[in-house]
Protein backbone atom coordinates (compact mmCIF):
# COMPACT_ATOMS: atom_id res chain seq x y z
CA UNK A 1 0.00 0.00 0.00
CA UNK A 2 2.88 2.38 0.75
CA UNK A 3 4.30 1.61 -2.71
CA UNK A 4 0.99 2.40 -4.43
CA UNK A 5 0.59 5.63 -2.50
CA UNK A 6 4.12 6.60 -3.49
CA UNK A 7 3.35 5.89 -7.14
CA UNK A 8 0.22 8.03 -6.99
CA UNK A 9 2.15 10.90 -5.41
CA UNK A 10 4.91 10.57 -7.99
CA UNK A 11 2.38 10.57 -10.81
CA UNK A 12 0.73 13.71 -9.43
CA UNK A 13 4.12 15.44 -9.26
CA UNK A 14 4.95 14.32 -12.79
CA UNK A 15 1.61 15.57 -14.09
CA UNK A 16 2.04 18.98 -12.47
CA UNK A 17 5.39 19.34 -14.15
CA UNK A 18 4.14 18.41 -17.62
CA UNK A 19 4.29 21.98 -18.90
CA UNK A 20 7.93 22.27 -17.88
CA UNK A 21 9.22 19.12 -19.58
CA UNK A 22 8.97 17.59 -23.01
CA UNK A 23 6.44 14.82 -23.51
CA UNK A 24 8.29 11.57 -24.30
CA UNK A 25 7.99 10.46 -27.89
CA UNK A 26 6.20 7.18 -28.68
CA UNK A 27 8.56 4.23 -28.54
CA UNK A 28 8.17 0.88 -30.31
CA UNK A 29 9.69 -2.34 -29.00
CA UNK A 30 10.02 -5.29 -31.37
CA UNK A 31 8.78 -8.61 -30.01
CA UNK A 32 11.68 -10.58 -31.43
CA UNK A 33 14.08 -8.50 -29.33
CA UNK A 34 12.26 -9.26 -26.07
CA UNK A 35 12.87 -12.21 -23.73
CA UNK A 36 10.93 -15.22 -25.03
CA UNK A 37 9.57 -17.98 -22.78
CA UNK A 38 8.10 -20.94 -24.67
CA UNK A 39 7.67 -18.79 -27.76
CA UNK A 40 9.67 -18.48 -30.98
CA UNK A 41 10.54 -15.97 -33.69
CA UNK A 42 9.06 -16.50 -37.16
CA UNK A 43 8.89 -14.65 -40.50
CA UNK A 44 6.21 -16.46 -42.51
CA UNK A 45 3.41 -13.90 -41.98
CA UNK A 46 4.13 -11.01 -44.32
CA UNK A 47 3.96 -7.40 -43.19
CA UNK A 48 5.86 -7.59 -39.91
CA UNK A 49 8.23 -4.84 -38.78
CA UNK A 50 11.77 -5.39 -37.60
CA UNK A 51 13.37 -8.76 -38.28
CA UNK A 52 10.43 -11.02 -37.40
CA UNK A 53 7.52 -11.61 -35.02
CA UNK A 54 6.80 -13.95 -32.12
CA UNK A 55 4.55 -17.01 -32.31
CA UNK A 56 4.12 -20.25 -30.36
CA UNK A 57 1.57 -19.11 -27.79
CA UNK A 58 0.08 -22.55 -27.17
CA UNK A 59 0.79 -23.29 -23.50
CA UNK A 60 -0.43 -21.40 -20.43
CA UNK A 61 3.03 -20.15 -19.43
CA UNK A 62 4.12 -19.01 -22.90
CA UNK A 63 5.00 -15.32 -22.90
CA UNK A 64 7.14 -12.40 -24.07
CA UNK A 65 8.85 -10.09 -21.60
CA UNK A 66 9.76 -6.55 -22.64
CA UNK A 67 11.97 -4.18 -20.67
CA UNK A 68 10.77 -0.58 -20.92
CA UNK A 69 12.76 2.29 -19.41
CA UNK A 70 11.05 5.50 -18.29
CA UNK A 71 12.62 8.78 -17.24
CA UNK A 72 9.83 9.38 -14.71
CA UNK A 73 6.72 7.81 -13.24
CA UNK A 74 4.18 8.36 -15.95
CA UNK A 75 1.03 6.96 -17.56
CA UNK A 76 1.40 5.61 -21.10
CA UNK A 77 -0.99 4.30 -23.73
CA UNK A 78 -0.08 0.76 -24.80
CA UNK A 79 -0.61 -0.56 -28.32
CA UNK A 80 0.04 -4.15 -29.37
CA UNK A 81 0.66 -4.99 -33.03
CA UNK A 82 -0.88 -8.42 -33.52
CA UNK A 83 -2.15 -10.80 -36.17
CA UNK A 84 -5.07 -12.87 -34.84
CA UNK A 85 -5.14 -15.11 -37.90
CA UNK A 86 -6.68 -18.05 -36.02
CA UNK A 87 -9.80 -16.15 -34.92
CA UNK A 88 -10.59 -13.73 -32.11
CA UNK A 89 -8.31 -14.13 -29.10
CA UNK A 90 -7.51 -12.70 -25.69
CA UNK A 91 -4.13 -12.14 -24.09
CA UNK A 92 -2.95 -11.18 -20.61
CA UNK A 93 -0.69 -8.18 -20.01
CA UNK A 94 1.23 -8.00 -16.71
CA UNK A 95 3.18 -4.89 -15.69
CA UNK A 96 6.13 -5.24 -13.30
CA UNK A 97 4.90 -8.60 -12.03
CA UNK A 98 1.76 -7.03 -10.58
CA UNK A 99 -1.75 -6.45 -11.84
CA UNK A 100 -2.91 -8.35 -14.90
CA UNK A 101 -5.16 -6.98 -17.61
CA UNK A 102 -6.94 -8.84 -20.38
CA UNK A 103 -6.78 -7.55 -23.96
CA UNK A 104 -9.11 -8.63 -26.75
CA UNK A 105 -7.74 -9.28 -30.25
CA UNK A 106 -10.39 -9.29 -33.00
CA UNK A 107 -10.00 -11.87 -35.74
CA UNK A 108 -7.92 -10.64 -38.67
CA UNK A 109 -6.01 -11.92 -41.67
CA UNK A 110 -3.18 -9.43 -41.32
CA UNK A 111 -1.46 -7.20 -38.78
CA UNK A 112 -3.48 -4.75 -36.68
CA UNK A 113 -2.63 -2.22 -33.98
CA UNK A 114 -4.77 -2.98 -30.93
CA UNK A 115 -5.23 -0.55 -28.05
CA UNK A 116 -4.28 -2.35 -24.85
CA UNK A 117 -5.22 0.28 -22.31
CA UNK A 118 -2.63 2.11 -20.27
CA UNK A 119 0.43 1.27 -18.20
CA UNK A 120 1.82 3.28 -15.32
CA UNK A 121 5.59 3.07 -15.81
CA UNK A 122 7.89 3.65 -12.87
CA UNK A 123 11.02 5.74 -13.14
CA UNK A 124 13.74 3.37 -14.34
CA UNK A 125 13.29 -0.03 -15.96
CA UNK A 126 9.88 -1.72 -16.15
CA UNK A 127 8.89 -5.19 -17.29
CA UNK A 128 5.83 -5.86 -19.41
CA UNK A 129 4.75 -9.42 -20.08
CA UNK A 130 2.35 -10.64 -22.76
CA UNK A 131 1.14 -14.02 -21.50
CA UNK A 132 -0.70 -16.72 -23.45
CA UNK A 133 -4.33 -16.61 -22.15
CA UNK A 134 -6.34 -17.93 -25.17
CA UNK A 135 -3.12 -18.20 -27.18
CA UNK A 136 -2.72 -18.78 -30.93
CA UNK A 137 -1.88 -15.28 -32.13
CA UNK A 138 1.21 -13.56 -33.52
CA UNK A 139 2.89 -10.57 -31.81
CA UNK A 140 4.96 -8.16 -33.89
CA UNK A 141 5.68 -5.29 -31.49
CA UNK A 142 4.37 -3.00 -28.75
CA UNK A 143 4.32 0.79 -28.67
CA UNK A 144 4.08 3.05 -25.62
CA UNK A 145 3.05 6.69 -25.95
CA UNK A 146 2.55 9.22 -23.14
CA UNK A 147 -1.13 9.43 -22.20
CA UNK A 148 -2.96 12.70 -22.62
CA UNK A 149 -4.90 14.01 -19.60
CA UNK A 150 -8.43 12.63 -19.51
CA UNK A 151 -10.97 15.32 -20.47
CA UNK A 152 -14.02 16.09 -18.37
CA UNK A 153 -16.92 13.68 -18.74
CA UNK A 154 -20.15 14.79 -20.41
CA UNK A 155 -22.67 12.37 -18.93
CA UNK A 156 -26.28 12.40 -20.10
CA UNK A 157 -28.49 14.21 -17.60
CA UNK A 158 -31.58 12.06 -18.14
CA UNK A 159 -32.52 8.39 -18.22
CA UNK A 160 -33.52 6.85 -21.55
CA UNK A 161 -37.01 5.99 -20.27
CA UNK A 162 -38.96 9.28 -20.30
CA UNK A 163 -41.38 7.74 -17.78
CA UNK A 164 -38.70 6.67 -15.31
CA UNK A 165 -40.02 6.92 -11.77
CA UNK A 166 -38.77 9.24 -9.06
CA UNK A 167 -36.70 6.50 -7.40
CA UNK A 168 -34.81 5.69 -10.59
CA UNK A 169 -34.22 9.38 -11.29
CA UNK A 170 -32.91 9.97 -7.78
CA UNK A 171 -30.49 7.06 -8.01
CA UNK A 172 -29.27 8.19 -11.42
CA UNK A 173 -28.71 11.73 -10.14
CA UNK A 174 -26.70 10.36 -7.23
CA UNK A 175 -24.61 8.18 -9.54
CA UNK A 176 -23.84 11.15 -11.77
CA UNK A 177 -22.84 13.21 -8.74
CA UNK A 178 -20.13 10.76 -7.64
CA UNK A 179 -18.86 9.66 -11.07
CA UNK A 180 -15.15 10.36 -11.45
CA UNK A 181 -14.86 11.28 -7.76
CA UNK A 182 -15.54 8.00 -5.95
CA UNK A 183 -16.28 4.34 -6.68
CA UNK A 184 -19.10 2.32 -5.15
CA UNK A 185 -18.00 -0.95 -3.59
CA UNK A 186 -20.14 -3.87 -4.71
CA UNK A 187 -20.60 -7.59 -4.25
CA UNK A 188 -22.54 -10.35 -5.94
CA UNK A 189 -25.02 -11.93 -3.50
CA UNK A 190 -26.18 -10.56 -0.18
CA UNK A 191 -24.56 -13.37 1.81
CA UNK A 192 -21.13 -12.51 0.44
CA UNK A 193 -21.71 -8.80 1.09
CA UNK A 194 -22.33 -9.72 4.72
CA UNK A 195 -19.19 -11.85 4.69
CA UNK A 196 -17.17 -8.83 3.56
CA UNK A 197 -18.58 -6.85 6.49
CA UNK A 198 -17.29 -9.55 8.83
CA UNK A 199 -13.82 -9.46 7.25
CA UNK A 200 -13.33 -5.71 6.82
CA UNK A 201 -15.81 -3.99 9.12
CA UNK A 202 -17.38 -2.38 6.03
CA UNK A 203 -20.44 -3.46 4.03
CA UNK A 204 -20.53 -3.02 0.24
CA UNK A 205 -22.61 -0.08 -0.93
CA UNK A 206 -24.05 -2.12 -3.78
CA UNK A 207 -25.33 -5.69 -3.89
CA UNK A 208 -25.98 -7.52 -7.14
CA UNK A 209 -28.60 -10.27 -7.27
CA UNK A 210 -29.51 -12.76 -10.00
CA UNK A 211 -33.06 -13.54 -11.18
CA UNK A 212 -31.89 -16.90 -12.54
CA UNK A 213 -34.22 -19.02 -10.39
CA UNK A 214 -37.29 -17.14 -11.60
CA UNK A 215 -36.69 -18.40 -15.17
CA UNK A 216 -39.76 -20.54 -16.08
CA UNK A 217 -37.66 -23.48 -17.31
CA UNK A 218 -36.06 -23.61 -13.85
CA UNK A 219 -39.25 -22.92 -11.86
CA UNK A 220 -40.94 -25.88 -13.54
CA UNK A 221 -38.09 -28.02 -12.21
CA UNK A 222 -38.55 -26.79 -8.65
CA UNK A 223 -36.35 -23.72 -8.15
CA UNK A 224 -37.51 -21.04 -5.74
CA UNK A 225 -35.96 -17.60 -6.17
CA UNK A 226 -34.93 -15.43 -3.21
CA UNK A 227 -33.18 -12.62 -5.09
CA UNK A 228 -36.05 -10.15 -4.77
CA UNK A 229 -36.15 -10.52 -0.99
CA UNK A 230 -32.37 -10.08 -0.83
CA UNK A 231 -32.55 -6.95 -2.98
CA UNK A 232 -35.25 -5.44 -0.78
CA UNK A 233 -33.24 -6.25 2.34
CA UNK A 234 -30.20 -4.40 1.02
CA UNK A 235 -32.32 -1.49 -0.21
CA UNK A 236 -33.99 -1.15 3.19
CA UNK A 237 -30.61 -0.77 4.88
CA UNK A 238 -29.78 2.12 2.54
CA UNK A 239 -27.96 0.20 -0.18
CA UNK A 240 -28.00 0.23 -3.97
CA UNK A 241 -29.26 -2.77 -5.95
CA UNK A 242 -28.05 -4.23 -9.23
CA UNK A 243 -29.93 -7.08 -10.91
CA UNK A 244 -28.80 -9.49 -13.62
CA UNK A 245 -30.58 -12.45 -15.15
CA UNK A 246 -28.92 -15.71 -16.11
CA UNK A 247 -31.84 -16.48 -18.38
CA UNK A 248 -32.28 -20.25 -18.54
CA UNK A 249 -33.33 -20.97 -22.12
CA UNK A 250 -37.13 -21.13 -22.50
CA UNK A 251 -36.96 -24.61 -24.00
CA UNK A 252 -34.54 -27.02 -25.66
CA UNK A 253 -32.46 -27.84 -22.59
CA UNK A 254 -30.25 -30.87 -23.20
CA UNK A 255 -30.27 -31.94 -19.54
CA UNK A 256 -27.48 -34.45 -20.06
CA UNK A 257 -24.75 -35.51 -17.68
CA UNK A 258 -22.44 -32.94 -19.30
CA UNK A 259 -25.04 -30.17 -19.55
CA UNK A 260 -27.60 -30.29 -16.76
CA UNK A 261 -30.87 -28.37 -17.01
CA UNK A 262 -29.67 -25.81 -14.48
CA UNK A 263 -26.86 -24.76 -16.87
CA UNK A 264 -29.40 -23.93 -19.56
CA UNK A 265 -28.25 -20.33 -19.92
CA UNK A 266 -25.08 -21.61 -21.60
CA UNK A 267 -25.01 -21.98 -25.38
CA UNK A 268 -23.54 -25.46 -24.94
CA UNK A 269 -26.51 -26.59 -22.83
CA UNK A 270 -29.42 -25.81 -25.16
CA UNK A 271 -30.48 -25.89 -28.78
CA UNK A 272 -32.70 -22.83 -28.33
CA UNK A 273 -32.21 -20.56 -31.34
CA UNK A 274 -32.84 -16.90 -30.50
CA UNK A 275 -32.52 -15.84 -34.12
CA UNK A 276 -35.24 -18.25 -35.23
CA UNK A 277 -37.44 -17.29 -32.27
CA UNK A 278 -37.22 -13.61 -33.21
CA UNK A 279 -37.90 -14.20 -36.91
CA UNK A 280 -41.59 -13.42 -36.39
CA UNK A 281 -44.01 -12.89 -33.53
CA UNK A 282 -46.23 -15.90 -34.21
CA UNK A 283 -43.88 -18.85 -33.72
CA UNK A 284 -43.98 -20.91 -30.54
CA UNK A 285 -40.50 -19.98 -29.36
CA UNK A 286 -41.20 -16.25 -29.64
CA UNK A 287 -44.22 -16.88 -27.44
CA UNK A 288 -41.93 -18.59 -24.93
CA UNK A 289 -39.55 -15.60 -24.96
CA UNK A 290 -42.44 -13.32 -24.08
CA UNK A 291 -43.63 -15.79 -21.41
CA UNK A 292 -40.20 -15.65 -19.77
CA UNK A 293 -39.96 -11.86 -19.93
CA UNK A 294 -43.43 -11.60 -18.40
CA UNK A 295 -42.36 -13.92 -15.58
CA UNK A 296 -39.39 -11.68 -14.82
CA UNK A 297 -41.64 -8.62 -15.07
CA UNK A 298 -43.57 -9.97 -12.08
CA UNK A 299 -40.39 -9.89 -9.99
CA UNK A 300 -39.30 -6.47 -11.22
CA UNK A 301 -42.75 -5.11 -10.35
CA UNK A 302 -42.28 -6.40 -6.81
CA UNK A 303 -39.12 -4.31 -6.59
CA UNK A 304 -40.88 -1.32 -8.10
CA UNK A 305 -43.71 -1.63 -5.55
CA UNK A 306 -41.12 -1.77 -2.75
CA UNK A 307 -39.56 1.47 -3.98
CA UNK A 308 -36.33 -0.16 -5.14
CA UNK A 309 -34.62 1.45 -8.15
CA UNK A 310 -32.78 -1.22 -10.12
CA UNK A 311 -29.54 -1.17 -12.06
CA UNK A 312 -30.91 -3.66 -14.59
CA UNK A 313 -28.33 -5.74 -16.52
CA UNK A 314 -29.99 -8.38 -18.73
CA UNK A 315 -28.32 -10.21 -21.64
CA UNK A 316 -24.94 -9.79 -19.99
CA UNK A 317 -21.70 -10.77 -21.74
CA UNK A 318 -23.60 -11.27 -25.01
CA UNK A 319 -20.51 -10.71 -27.14
CA UNK A 320 -18.81 -13.72 -25.56
CA UNK A 321 -21.38 -16.02 -27.24
CA UNK A 322 -21.10 -18.50 -24.36
CA UNK A 323 -24.70 -17.61 -23.39
CA UNK A 324 -27.52 -18.49 -25.79
CA UNK A 325 -28.64 -14.86 -26.17
CA UNK A 326 -25.27 -14.06 -27.77
CA UNK A 327 -24.81 -17.28 -29.73
CA UNK A 328 -26.37 -15.98 -32.95
CA UNK A 329 -24.35 -12.79 -33.15
CA UNK A 330 -24.85 -9.09 -32.50
CA UNK A 331 -27.96 -8.43 -34.58
CA UNK A 332 -29.96 -11.09 -32.77
CA UNK A 333 -28.75 -9.91 -29.35
CA UNK A 334 -29.62 -6.30 -30.14
CA UNK A 335 -33.06 -7.32 -31.40
CA UNK A 336 -33.71 -9.30 -28.21
CA UNK A 337 -32.60 -6.30 -26.12
CA UNK A 338 -35.15 -4.18 -27.96
CA UNK A 339 -37.89 -6.74 -27.31
CA UNK A 340 -36.97 -6.78 -23.61
CA UNK A 341 -36.98 -3.01 -23.34
CA UNK A 342 -40.29 -2.58 -25.14
CA UNK A 343 -42.03 -5.38 -23.22
CA UNK A 344 -40.86 -4.27 -19.78
CA UNK A 345 -41.13 -0.52 -20.21
CA UNK A 346 -43.96 0.00 -22.69
CA UNK A 347 -46.14 -3.05 -22.06
CA UNK A 348 -45.61 -3.62 -18.34
CA UNK A 349 -44.91 -0.02 -17.35
CA UNK A 350 -41.86 -0.92 -15.27
CA UNK A 351 -40.20 2.43 -14.67
CA UNK A 352 -37.78 1.77 -11.84
CA UNK A 353 -35.09 0.38 -14.15
CA UNK A 354 -31.76 1.95 -15.11
CA UNK A 355 -30.68 0.02 -18.21
CA UNK A 356 -27.11 -1.35 -18.11
CA UNK A 357 -25.56 -2.71 -21.31
CA UNK A 358 -22.80 -5.28 -20.81
CA UNK A 359 -20.76 -5.80 -23.99
CA UNK A 360 -17.86 -3.69 -25.22
CA UNK A 361 -17.60 -4.29 -28.98
CA UNK A 362 -19.31 -1.52 -31.00
CA UNK A 363 -21.11 -3.91 -33.35
CA UNK A 364 -23.03 -5.31 -30.37
CA UNK A 365 -24.23 -1.96 -29.00
CA UNK A 366 -28.04 -1.62 -29.21
CA UNK A 367 -27.97 2.18 -29.29
CA UNK A 368 -28.06 5.21 -27.02
CA UNK A 369 -31.85 5.34 -26.85
CA UNK A 370 -32.19 2.19 -24.72
CA UNK A 371 -28.95 2.25 -22.70
CA UNK A 372 -28.25 4.33 -19.58
CA UNK A 373 -24.96 2.79 -18.44
CA UNK A 374 -22.29 0.84 -20.32
CA UNK A 375 -20.33 -1.83 -18.51
CA UNK A 376 -17.88 -4.71 -18.65
CA UNK A 377 -17.28 -7.94 -16.79
CA UNK A 378 -13.55 -8.35 -16.19
CA UNK A 379 -11.83 -11.40 -14.75
CA UNK A 380 -8.12 -10.65 -14.36
CA UNK A 381 -5.96 -11.24 -11.32
CA UNK A 382 -3.84 -8.63 -9.58
CA UNK A 383 -6.53 -6.10 -8.51
CA UNK A 384 -5.65 -3.80 -11.39
CA UNK A 385 -7.48 -0.76 -12.81
CA UNK A 386 -8.91 -2.49 -15.93
CA UNK A 387 -7.91 0.47 -18.10
CA UNK A 388 -8.26 -1.42 -21.39
CA UNK A 389 -11.96 -2.04 -20.90
CA UNK A 390 -12.61 1.38 -19.38
CA UNK A 391 -11.10 3.19 -22.35
CA UNK A 392 -13.06 1.02 -24.78
CA UNK A 393 -16.28 1.87 -22.98
CA UNK A 394 -15.44 5.59 -23.01
CA UNK A 395 -15.29 5.27 -26.79
CA UNK A 396 -18.43 3.14 -27.01
CA UNK A 397 -20.56 5.58 -25.04
CA UNK A 398 -18.75 8.67 -26.36
CA UNK A 399 -18.15 9.60 -22.70
CA UNK A 400 -21.86 10.38 -22.35
CA UNK A 401 -22.70 7.16 -20.50
CA UNK A 402 -21.71 6.19 -16.97
CA UNK A 403 -19.33 3.21 -16.90
CA UNK A 404 -19.40 0.29 -14.46
CA UNK A 405 -17.33 -2.82 -13.72
CA UNK A 406 -20.39 -4.96 -13.20
CA UNK A 407 -18.56 -8.23 -12.53
CA UNK A 408 -14.93 -8.59 -11.56
CA UNK A 409 -12.84 -11.44 -10.31
CA UNK A 410 -10.49 -9.14 -8.40
CA UNK A 411 -11.58 -5.94 -6.65
CA UNK A 412 -9.57 -2.99 -8.03
CA UNK A 413 -7.05 -1.14 -5.88
CA UNK A 414 -8.24 2.47 -5.50
CA UNK A 415 -4.79 4.05 -5.81
CA UNK A 416 -4.42 2.41 -9.22
CA UNK A 417 -7.91 3.51 -10.25
CA UNK A 418 -6.98 7.11 -9.45
CA UNK A 419 -3.55 6.91 -11.05
CA UNK A 420 -4.97 5.47 -14.29
CA UNK A 421 -8.03 7.77 -14.18
CA UNK A 422 -10.28 4.77 -14.71
CA UNK A 423 -13.45 6.23 -13.27
CA UNK A 424 -15.48 3.07 -12.85
CA UNK A 425 -18.78 3.95 -11.16
CA UNK A 426 -18.89 0.69 -9.24
CA UNK A 427 -17.30 -2.72 -9.05
CA UNK A 428 -19.01 -5.95 -8.03
CA UNK A 429 -16.88 -8.98 -7.22
CA UNK A 430 -18.31 -12.40 -8.11
CA UNK A 431 -19.13 -14.65 -5.19
CA UNK A 432 -17.83 -18.06 -4.20
CA UNK A 433 -14.36 -18.96 -5.54
CA UNK A 434 -13.51 -15.31 -6.26
CA UNK A 435 -14.27 -13.02 -3.31
CA UNK A 436 -13.11 -15.71 -0.88
CA UNK A 437 -10.12 -16.84 -2.96
CA UNK A 438 -6.77 -15.51 -1.74
CA UNK A 439 -5.33 -15.71 -5.25
CA UNK A 440 -7.94 -13.23 -6.42
CA UNK A 441 -8.68 -11.15 -3.33
CA UNK A 442 -6.48 -11.44 -0.27
CA UNK A 443 -7.99 -10.30 3.01
CA UNK A 444 -5.27 -7.67 3.29
CA UNK A 445 -6.20 -6.30 -0.13
CA UNK A 446 -9.91 -6.29 0.70
CA UNK A 447 -9.22 -4.36 3.88
CA UNK A 448 -7.12 -1.84 1.95
CA UNK A 449 -9.90 -1.36 -0.60
CA UNK A 450 -12.84 -1.20 1.79
CA UNK A 451 -11.16 1.25 4.12
CA UNK A 452 -9.93 3.64 1.42
CA UNK A 453 -11.30 7.18 1.09
CA UNK A 454 -11.97 6.71 -2.64
CA UNK A 455 -14.21 3.68 -2.05
CA UNK A 456 -17.78 4.24 -0.89
CA UNK A 457 -19.27 1.67 1.47
CA UNK A 458 -22.80 1.25 2.79
CA UNK A 459 -22.31 3.53 5.79
CA UNK A 460 -20.95 6.30 3.56
CA UNK A 461 -23.87 6.45 1.12
CA UNK A 462 -26.68 6.73 3.64
CA UNK A 463 -29.23 9.31 2.57
CA UNK A 464 -28.59 9.08 -1.18
CA UNK A 465 -32.36 8.60 -1.62
CA UNK A 466 -32.87 12.15 -0.37
CA UNK A 467 -30.54 13.75 -2.94
CA UNK A 468 -33.44 15.41 -4.73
Amino acid sequence: MVLLTGLLAALTLASSATAAVCTPRPKTYEAEDAVLSGTTVATAQAGFTGTGYVTGFDEGSDKITFTIPSASTRLYDLTIRVAAIYGEKRTTVILNGGAASEVYFPSSTTWADISAGQVLLNEGDNTLEIVNNWGWYLIDSITVAASAPRPAHNINADLVNPNADANAKTLYSYLRSIYGKKILSGQQELSWANWIAQQTGKTPALVSVDLIDYSPSRVERGTVGTAVEEAITHHNRGGIVSVLWHWNAPTGLYDTEENKWWSGFYTRATDFDAQAALADTTNANYTLLIRDIDAIAVQLKRLQAAGVPVLWRPLHEAEGAWFWWGAKGPETAKKLWGVLYKRLVEHHGINNLIWVWNSILPEWYPGDDTVDIVSADVYAQGNGPMSTQYNQLIELGQDKKLIAATEVGAAPLPDLLQAYQTHWLWFAVWGDSFINNQEWNSLATLNTIYNHDYVLTLDEIQGWQNLN
